[in-house]
């Protein structure tokens, strides 16, 4: 925060040289002048003089080379030098008329200088682009984070590029443009030669992370109001998890498949819940086995939180054998993009029609678990959800397998009374 100057604007009293007079003159210290490097005191007169001061003999002013003092002139409660004439008690109240001048003068000149200066600097961060903006941001906050995220960043650019254009300054950021480009997400295409739009989910995410962009921005000055808190974001559409039974899980793991760590890996995830993430930088060190329990100590890689989880024996198999400390428990597991083609294959191959991702192995994990009576606070723990919400999705899923279990006995004699 700037310092405010804090000059102040005084009435003093000059002695003249061959009379029994004081000239009247208003000290202002410390000014600041332009093309000086120290702060300056200026005097001014104000073409008056007295000659009947009282002086205060209790406060020395100086004293000369031959011991002779002078004294401070005695001043009132409100700060105005005290006289014995009427006159001279006038040109006082005058002088000190003009101080107040002079003190309001210096006092605003800071203020209105700092606003000025404040002005200019919106009025030019006003100019910036707000997609650069966004990309700083990013690197800033989520350099650390899972590659979704950053991914969904970069996507978040690239739409507002293919709306505006490289430049998107923020003076052209209102509540309508707004509006505008989340119309626009709305009906944004797929990437490369896919035909179609983007879900509505995703959509939602990146305007989200607009969203998030603008609070940060109002909060660094280069927005003058809180657009991120007066724009609606766009609801969440609730999406078919897809999973496999126990049936279908058990005719993958009898199913050869190309690449054996993505057999291992996938199979892990269904026993244990992990993401692809925390899997692939699973290290040995991480594992642990006490009494014949194998557990697993790590921290999350999308939420940054620390995990204790105990793991079952077949999960731990398909760990492989034990190597040292900083080895990757899954060595050679490709990223989430290079999975798509050899996991699609070895699914098929198992005779399983269903579109089945590697995350589709975690929710696989939350809807057996549940299935077979696991309190949804314990799943929701092993599957390191912060909020127990998030694990209620399954059990829908849960809810629809009773429903279609309760019509799954028919008694012929009733059929025929069926409303």
């Amino acid at each position: 925060m700037k310092q405010l100057a804090k000059t102040k604007a005084t009435v003093r009293l000059r002695k003249a040289e061959d009379k029994n007079e004081w000239y009247v003159y208003i000290e202002s210290y410390p000014v600041e002048v332009s093309g000086k490097k120290t702060p300056q005191r200026i005097r001014e007169y104000i073409s008056r003089s007295v000659t009947t001061v009282e002086w205060d003999n209790k406060r020395t002013a100086r004293t000369d080379a031959t011991g002779i003092k002078t004294y401070k002139p005695k001043r009132s409660d409100n700060g105005i030098i005290m006289c014995r004439s009427e006159s001279d008690r006038e040109i006082m109240l005058y002088a000190d008329g003009i101080r107040k001048i002079r003190q309001k003068e210096y006092d605003n000149r800071d203020l209105y200088s700092d606003a000025d200066n404040l002005l200019a600097e919106q009025k030019e961060k006003r100019q910036e682009n707000f997609i650069e903006y966004i990309a700083t941001l990013a690197a800033k906050r989520h350099a650390r984070s899972s590659k979704s995220i950053q991914i969904n960043w970069k996507r978040t650019r690239e739409f507002l590029k293919s709306y505006s254009g490289d430049s998107l300054i923020f003076s052209q950021i209102d509540h309508r443009m707004a509006q505008d480009f989340k119309l626009f997400l709305l009906a944004a295409p797929l990437e490369g030669n896919r035909k179609g739009t983007i879900s509505s989910n995703s959509a939602g995410t990146y305007f989200s992370i607009f969203k998030a962009a603008l609070k940060q921005a109002f909060i660094d000055g280069y927005l003058m109001v809180d657009l991120s808190s007066k724009i609606k974001g766009i609801p969440e559409q609730e999406s078919r998890r897809e999973y496999l039974t126990i049936t279908e899980l058990n005719g993958l793991a009898s199913t050869a498949c190309e690449k054996d760590v993505l057999k291992r890996a996938t199979l892990f995830s269904a026993l244990t819940g992990l993401r692809h993430s925390d899997i692939k930088k699973l290290r040995w060190k991480e594992v642990t086995v006490e009494g014949g329990m194998a557990k697993l100590h790590f921290r999350q890689k999308k939420t940054k939180a620390f995990e204790y989880m105990p793991i079952s024996q077949q999960a731990f198999q398909l760990c492989g054998e034990p190597r040292l400390p900083h080895q990757l428990v899954f060595e050679d597991l490709t990223d989430i993009t290079w999975i798509s083609r050899p996991l699609k294959k070895w699914v098929e191959s198992a005779g399983i029609k269903k579109n089945i991702t590697f995350h589709c192995f975690r929710h696989t994990f939350a809807t057996l678990q549940l299935a077979s009576g696991t309190d949804i606070y314990t799943v929701s723990k092993m599957l390191g959800h912060a909020d127990v919400r998030t694990t209620e999705i399954y059990t829908k899923v849960i809810d629809e397998k009773k429903i279609k279990a309760s019509e799954a006995i028919q008694l012929e004699s009733l059929k025929k009374k069926e409303v």
